[in-house]
C-alpha cells in the first residue's frame, strides 16, 4: 500500500471543504479558527466570530445552557457534546450538533479545543413532529370511556352510543380484524349442540 501522508495544502483543503463546521479554541476557552464552511454557514469573517463573538448567532434559549456544557467541560478537560440552534447567514435559525475534544501539543500539554458541527434542523423537526404525533394519539385515547358494561356500546361527546369498534376507529388510526376467542368458542360450540 503506498504511503498516503497528506501535504500541508492538501490538510488545509481537507479542512476547509469537509461537509461540517469545525472550530478551534485555545486555551483562554476563546475561539481563534473556524473553517470556511463555518463562515460561510454564518455568513461572517473569521474577525467577527473569532474569541466569542461566534456566540451572538447561539438562540437566546439555549445560549446559558450551551456556555455551562462548554465551560465545565473545557475545565475538566472532557469531551462534550450539545444540541443548539445557531444562526445562519440568512437569519434563520438552525439546529446544530456540535462535538468538542480537548487536544494536546506535541509535549502532551493542553493546547485547546477543536469542535466540529452538522445541520441537524431536519433530524430535529422530524422527531419534534412525531412527539407532537404521539401526544395527539394520546390525548385522544386518554381519559375516561364511558362503556355500557353489557353490550359494551362507548357514549361519545354527543350522548350518542356506538359499538366500540366504530368508536375506536373514529378517534385513532387502529384496525380490527375480528377473530373468537376460546372460551367464546367453547361458549358456541356449546349452544350449537
Amino acid at each position: 500500500m503506498d504511503n498516503i501522508l497528506l501535504t500541508l495544502p492538501e490538510y488545509r483543503a481537507l479542512v476547509e471543504q469537509a461537509p461540517i463546521l469545525i472550530w478551534r479554541a485555545n486555551t483562554d476557552s476563546l475561539c481563534n479558527y473556524f473553517n470556511e464552511r463555518w463562515l460561510a454557514f454564518r455568513g461572517r469573517t473569521l474577525e467577527q466570530e473569532y474569541g466569542n463573538g461566534w456566540a451572538e448567532g447561539v438562540h437566546p434559549d439555549d445560549f446559558d445552557r450551551c456556555l455551562k456544557i462548554y465551560l465545565d467541560s473545557f475545565n475538566n478537560r472532557e469531551i462534550f457534546e450539545m444540541e443548539y440552534r445557531l444562526m445562519r447567514y440568512d437569519g434563520v435559525y438552525r439546529w446544530i450538533f456540535d462535538k468538542g475534544v480537548p487536544y494536546y501539543n506535541d509535549n502532551g500539554e493542553f493546547a485547546g479545543y477543536i469542535g466540529s458541527c452538522i445541520d441537524v434542523t431536519e433530524r430535529v423537526d422530524a422527531q419534534e413532529a412525531l412527539r407532537l404525533k404521539l401526544e395527539n394519539e394520546l390525548r385522544v385515547l386518554k381519559g375516561i370511556i364511558p362503556i355500557c358494561m353489557y353490550c359494551k356500546k362507548i357514549r361519545d361527546d354527543k350522548e350518542s352510543w356506538q359499538q366500540l369498534e366504530a368508536y375506536i376507529t373514529e378517534h385513532s388510526e387502529a384496525l380490527f380484524s375480528h377473530g373468537v376467542c376460546p372460551s367464546c368458542y367453547e361458549k358456541y360450540k356449546k349452544s350449537t349442540r
